[in-house]
């Protein structure tokens, strides 16, 4: 399996991080980098980096207005007498049909959800080479790879289409299933993050084209909040097509494999010609953000399982924070694909 990642991945270095009104160092920190290459070797990868797309397959998601946002805001901060190092938003509008203002702070709070994806000097580089990793990753497939692993990093998952969140800027696993998709293959995305991909699902929330599936810790007392719930099946056309799987605080490997199997069967029944993955490893046991408690041969259990749909398929690197065994539970998970054992 190749392995698709670019050196100015690592400019993105974000400062801040606020918890429970506490100030405190972001866990996306660049290490998970290293972190996450030890674990593709493990697994066998070859490390490859991705090819310039160019900006088609990022805007045909993600509007123009939020692009210029993201490539220019950096620049335009600093210019704010006595401004922060990194762009922080400090207002949000009531609703997003609220004026679009001209300044830099109000236009950090209308496209940036909340304060855990903070700009700096290197996001928007290290964003788009995330994202042409995750692009990379899709021609792959496109061109007859059974499999890719995109370590992208920042994640993307929890980006809608002009807006920033959770640590994500550009939605790698979406740019790369709509990429499929406009290459003729129907393809489904499955999240197994312990976060609802909230932005996954605004994205396609309207379309019947894309199925998004998500298994995620139950939002009610967890991040994304407001998104996630069963009940939310799409609208529209989209009405079907988008499937909430919430797992009650520290569900196990048997129990999550149980649901895991619920959520392939959609995919099955969606007639997915391929699949991404957005592949969290923070529902970990040991993950910082201790939301699930799958163990390291879970997630190989977890791997195995998405390989007996037979489909080509694109894993997306997204959540999994600085423990111990973070690159052991991404080999765990790719040998598990691969048929290996561990």
């Amino acid at each position: 399996m190749k392995a698709i990642f670019d050196d100015r991945q690592w400019q993105h270095d974000p400062q801040h991080f606020m918890a429970n009104g506490v100030i405190q160092p972001s866990p996306e920190q660049p290490e998970r980098i290293a972190r996450l290459t030890d674990g593709a070797e493990a697994a066998g990868c070859e490390m490859i980096a991705p090819k310039d797309a160019g900006l088609g397959p990022i805007a045909a998601l993600h509007s123009p207005e939020y692009v210029t946002f993201l490539r220019n805001i950096h620049t335009r901060w600093q210019r704010i007498d006595g401004g922060g190092p990194e762009v922080i938003p400090n207002i949000h509008p009531a609703t997003r049909g609220d004026n679009y203002p001209k300044s830099a702070v109000g236009q950090a709070g209308y496209h940036q959800a909340d304060t855990a994806c903070p700009i700096g000097a290197g996001t928007w580089e290290a964003a788009y080479w995330s994202a042409q990793s995750a692009v990379t990753g899709a021609d792959l497939l496109e061109q007859g790879e059974r499999a890719a692993y995109a370590l992208c990093r920042p994640p993307g998952h929890h980006a809608f289409g002009d807006l920033a969140g959770g640590f994500c800027f550009l939605n790698n696993a979406a740019i790369a299933a709509e990429r499929l998709r406009m290459a003729g293959l129907r393809t489904a995305i499955l999240d197994v993050d312990v976060h609802h991909g909230n932005g996954t699902q605004g994205i396609f929330y309207d379309r019947d084209d894309v199925l998004t599936v998500s298994i995620h810790a139950d939002p009610e007392r967890f991040y994304p909040f407001f998104w996630g719930h069963a009940s939310e099946r799409g609208e529209g056309r989209g009405i079907g097509y988008n499937l909430n799987l919430p797992l009650p605080r520290k569900t196990g490997d048997e129990d999550y494999l149980k649901v895991l199997d619920r959520a392939l069967e959609r995919i099955v029944n969606f007639g997915a010609d391929a699949v991404v993955v957005a592949l969290g490893l923070d529902a970990y046991e040991g993950d910082p953000f201790q939301g699930l408690a799958i163990t390291t041969p879970g997630f190989g259990r977890i791997g195995a399982a998405i390989a007996g749909l037979g489909l080509p398929t694109l894993f997306v690197q997204e959540g999994g924070y600085l423990c111990e065994e973070l690159g052991q539970n991404l080999t765990a998970t790719l040998t598990g694909f691969e048929g290996v054992p561990t």
